[in-house]
C-alpha cells in the first residue's frame, strides 16, 4: 500500500476524544527496484481511453512531474508510475507509446487518460474517446495483470507503539465500524498505521475525508 496524497485538514476547533494520543509520521524509506527483464507476453487491457489537455496543463500530477499537454504522458489509475505502455486506437489501428505518470480517469467506464499529444497521434482529439488496447513495455516492477481500479482506504493516524494505536482504534470504533490497524515497515523499525474504510473510488474518499476533516482529524487517503 502507499500514500496518494494527504489531506492536511487540521481543524483548530478539534476537540475530540483522540487528545493525548501523539502519532508518529512514518519515515519515508528509499526503494532502489531492479529493472524488470521482458515478459514474455504483454501484460494488456482493452476500453475505452479519454483525454485530458488545457484545463490540466501546468498542473502538478501524480509523480510529481508537471503535467505538459505537449508530452506522450497517460494517466491509469494501476499501473505503476513510470510504466510505458502502448496504446492502440481499436478504430484504426493507430498506436502511440506512452510513459504513465498521473491517475485517472476517474470517469466510469474509462480506463486511461491521454495527453493531449498522444490523443492525437492516434486521432481521438476529436471524438474525445474510443476503444483502446494498452500493452505494457516497461514497468518499475513486474506486473501479472492490469487492476481495473484502485481502492481506497482513510489513514487517521500512525504510532510507533502498538498500544497507541490500538488506544485510538477502540475510541474510533465508538463511532465507526471499520476500523483496522495495519503494521507498516520502515527503515526505522515497524509503524502501526490506523485506517477506515475502503473506498471503490477516489471522490467517495476524499468525501469522507472532507467530513472527518469537519471533526479536526488530519486524514491521509491511501492506495490499498
Amino acid at each position: 500500500m502507499k500514500q496518494l496524497f494527504v489531506h492536511d485538514f487540521r481543524n483548530a476547533a478539534a476537540g475530540l476524544a483522540l487528545a493525548g494520543l501523539s502519532a508518529c509520521a512514518v519515515p519515508a524509506g528509499k526503494v532502489k527496484l531492479p529493472p524488470v527483464p521482458a515478459p514474455e507476453s504483454r501484460v494488456a487491457q482493452t476500453g475505452i481511453a479519454s483525454w485530458y489537455g488545457p484545463g490540466f496543463h501546468g498542473q502538478a500530477t501524480a509523480s510529481g512531474v508537471i503535467y505538459n499537454q505537449y508530452d506522450l504522458t497517460a494517466a491509469h489509475q494501476t499501473l505503476p508510475l513510470g510504466s510505458r505502455v502502448m496504446v492502440t486506437n481499436l478504430n484504426n489501428g493507430k498506436s502511440i507509446e506512452v510513459r504513465v505518470n498521473d491517475r485517472g480517469p476517474f470517469a466510469k467506464g474509462r480506463i486511461i487518460d491521454l495527453s493531449h499529444a498522444a490523443a492525437q497521434s492516434i486521432d481521438m482529439v476529436g471524438p474525445g474517446t474510443a476503444p483502446v488496447r494498452i500493452e505494457v513495455i516497461e514497468a518499475p516492477y513486474k506486473i501479472h495483470a492490469i487492476r481495473a481500479s484502485l481502492d481506497y482506504t482513510l489513514q487517521l493516524g500512525s504510532f510507533a507503539q502498538l498500544e497507541n494505536a490500538q488506544q485510538m482504534r477502540d475510541r474510533l470504533q465508538q463511532s465507526f465500524s471499520e476500523i483496522a490497524i495495519v503494521p507498516t515497515q520502515s527503515n526505522n523499525g515497524t509503524y502501526y498505521r490506523v485506517q477506515l474504510g475502503t473506498y471503490s473510488n477516489r471522490a467517495a474518499a476524499e468525501e469522507k475525508a472532507r467530513q472527518l476533516a469537519q471533526n479536526g482529524f488530519s486524514v491521509i487517503i491511501m492506495e490499498k
